[in-house]
């Protein structure tokens, strides 16, 4: 079987073009930049309720022009959310090796060559399980999905020939028992959830990786991955990375292969993620430049929706959370974000920015926010607010954002570069959705890639 091996990856990478915009920065520095002065304690923070404008330095200076904010403001906000929020991301790893150790092709009825791609790095020492499908009938180089899975890659198509995850499973979801080892009975139980064959029907390549061969999801298993992956002296214990940042490098080692592979498409990667999965395509693309596409799925705190919230909300009278709060996912999920961000639990009206300063990263990269009516715990109106705060960011650097400053209609998908879409429903992602989020890739990440 082919392997690829690549030694001693650098950091920064070259951004694709978009057609009709001015050119890209050649490279983005996505590691802690060498400050002149650190950053201030959280406690000495100054509160401020309002939404930090991302159009203002840290210092206080207006940012006017596009060359302020991909030289001056953009790496700052980098720093920012690295230091107080997820962590330092890890330096790319020594040594990187892919090989494809299983074949189909004639997966899907003869539709797609599906591939089992065993993905190794060392610094630190990981094996990632790569599943690839891409469509027989094409033209050329696919645009392609990245997915973040919950419950490995067996779990999405029922094809014996997809190796069972290795890695620890969460107890009773779909792809594993009270072992929390992956079995075959899990096979194919997310079809529906993944819709696979409806992309490839679309003409698009798909890609997914399990979260758990990265870093497992669960506290005390997590802390001792993290403690595996390299980090530079500067870099503390309160803001080493957590395991949103590094589930979100993961999505990187994906794509260090995927652009090496002549059947993908390296202008025309997206990453799409549901719940804590959907925070980590959101972070992988505003640090990675090559993603040239996110889809954000119900993402909520910590990821799309805002960390601020209003007292009532915050602390409502009767102690019954309508959104999830940073203290509340904090206290949830320790292992996800740094040591830095749980000083915000009582104070995220502390922090130097919010998460539409996140999206605004992505500038002038599409961005889709995808949501539900029912699922008020990821705060759907406040991740509209969230796109409406990033707007100004994307005007400045390529002239269009948000196509609406009133909420879209439910069942309407709100196509433009800075996305929205809500439907009816609860917190999950189906197939309805996929159909939603191919459309939207049409407009965009096709128009890319010619």
């Amino acid at each position: 079987m082919k392997s690829v091996t690549f030694f001693a990856l650098l950091a920064p990478f070259a951004m694709a073009a978009d057609p009709g915009l001015p050119s890209e920065p050649d490279s983005i520095d996505i590691t802690l930049l060498a400050p002149g002065k650190p950053f201030p304690n959280p406690a000495d923070l100054t509160a401020q309720a309002a939404l930090p404008d991302p159009l203002v330095t840290y210092l206080g200076r207006a940012v006017k022009t596009r060359g302020d904010w991909e030289k001056e403001r953009a790496p700052e906000l980098r720093r920012l959310f690295q230091h107080y929020m997820y962590g330092q991301m890890p330096a790319n790893p020594a040594a990187f090796n892919a090989k494809v150790v299983g074949e189909n092709k004639e997966a899907l009825g003869g539709k797609a060559t599906l591939k089992d791609i065993d993905i190794q790095t060392k610094g630190p020492e990981l094996h990632i399980r790569l599943l690839l499908v891409v469509p027989n009938k094409r033209s050329g180089p696919a645009p392609t999905f990245v997915g973040l899975n919950f419950n490995g890659n067996h779990a999405l198509l029922a094809d014996p020939s997809i190796r069972l995850p290795e890695s620890w499973m969460r107890q009773g979801s779909a792809g594993a028992a009270a072992s929390h080892k992956a079995s075959d009975a899990e096979r194919g139980t997310e079809i529906d959830t993944w819709a696979v064959e409806q992309t490839i029907d679309r003409g698009y390549a798909f890609a997914s990786f399990y979260n758990g061969d990265v870093v497992p999801d669960q506290a005390d298993l997590a802390k001792k991955r993290l403690a595996e992956f390299p980090r530079a002296e500067r870099i503390t214990d309160d803001d080493s990375a957590a395991t949103i940042a590094c589930w979100a490098w993961g999505f990187s080692r994906i794509i260090d292969y995927l652009v090496t592979n002549p059947e993908v498409d390296a202008k025309a990667i997206a990453v799409v993620g549901h719940s804590r999965n959907g925070k980590t395509a959101l972070l992988a693309a505003a640090m990675d430049p090559r993603i040239a596409l996110a889809i954000p799925s119900q993402a909520g705190c910590g990821g799309t929706a805002p960390n601020r919230l209003p007292p009532e909300l915050q602390n409502p009278p009767d102690g019954k959370l309508i959104h999830e709060t940073v203290k509340r996912i904090n206290t949830s999920f320790p292992h996800w974000f740094c040591g830095n961000f749980k000083a915000f639990d009582e104070a995220p009206d502390k922090l130097p920015f919010d998460q539409h300063c996140l999206i605004a990263l992505c500038a002038p990269r599409p961005v889709l926010l995808s949501n539900a009516t029912e699922d008020l715990w990821a705060n759907p109106a406040g991740q509209f607010e969230m796109v409406r705060a990033a707007d100004p960011v994307y005007r400045l650097v390529c002239g269009e954002g948000l196509g609406s400053k009133e909420n879209p209609t439910v069942g309407e998908l709100l196509p433009s570069r800075l996305g929205y879409y809500i439907r009816a429903g609860k917190h999950s992602m189906t197939t309805a959705d996929w159909k939603v989020w191919l459309d939207y890739a049409d407009k965009w990440l096709k128009k890319r890639a010619q």
